[in-house]
């Protein structure tokens, strides 16, 4: 069967000789390619405007969280913090705070861990942990997680050790804390993840950073 290139061969009335497609279908195509072009230029503003603020990352934010002096080494002291701002209490977490001993904590030290800051959600669901002084571990009620005094996981299903927010001593002995960041079984940092995201091996690829993720702080 033999293809007919031009609309003449076809037999379709008013057509002219050498020619390949109807001045109905040319027509009809540039109205269609019109109207696309305006709903695009309508449209894409629209779509850029509400996801632009889901892909851009917020710059770091402080909160005073106590005197130095107020926090020691040997245990952890609770305090509630806002983690989420702008939607009331429920954005407030607890976390637990105590300073920085040489002695145990071996991972490096710098400006923003001089005081640590432990959050109090589990990373198997997010359940809330709680500090058991006396053996000095952290427990997971729900499904049996625990933790040793740095946070590193020791027993139980979480994939990786209790997140973490930097830290800041301002002059005259003031703490403040910032955002929470994750870390690997070494302690290394990385953005915050979800629970249940591992980020030893290939976890950091498997589990990428969010595209909101606060900028880590200078």
């Amino acid at each position: 069967m033999s293809v007919k290139r031009h609309t003449s061969e076809a037999g379709i009335p008013g057509a002219f000789a050498g020619e390949t497609i109807t001045r109905r279908r040319l027509m009809t195509s540039a109205a269609h390619t019109a109207g696309a072009i305006a709903t695009a230029a309508i449209a894409l503003p629209a779509i850029g405007f509400a996801l632009g603020p889901v892909f851009e990352r917020q710059p770091a934010t402080w909160q005073p969280l106590g005197r130095l002096a107020d926090f020691p080494r040997d245990t952890y002291v609770m305090r509630v913090v806002t983690e989420t701002p702008g939607i009331g209490e429920a954005g407030k977490t607890t976390v637990f705070v105590r300073r920085r001993d040489p002695a145990v904590d071996t991972e490096p030290g710098d400006r923003f861990n001089q005081v640590l800051a432990i959050t109090s959600r589990c990373a198997h669901v997010g359940c809330p942990v709680s500090f058991k002084e006396a053996a000095d571990v952290f427990v997971c009620p729900c499904h049996g997680g625990v933790y040793d005094f740095r946070g590193r996981r020791i027993g139980g299903p979480p994939p990786r050790p209790l997140d973490r927010f930097y830290t800041r001593i301002r002059p005259g002995g003031a703490v403040d804390i910032g955002p929470r960041y994750s870390v690997n079984s070494e302690l290394r940092r990385f953005s915050p993840r979800y629970s249940g995201e591992p980020l030893d091996g290939i976890g950091p690829i498997l589990y990428p950073a969010r595209p909101t993720t606060p900028r880590r702080p200078r």
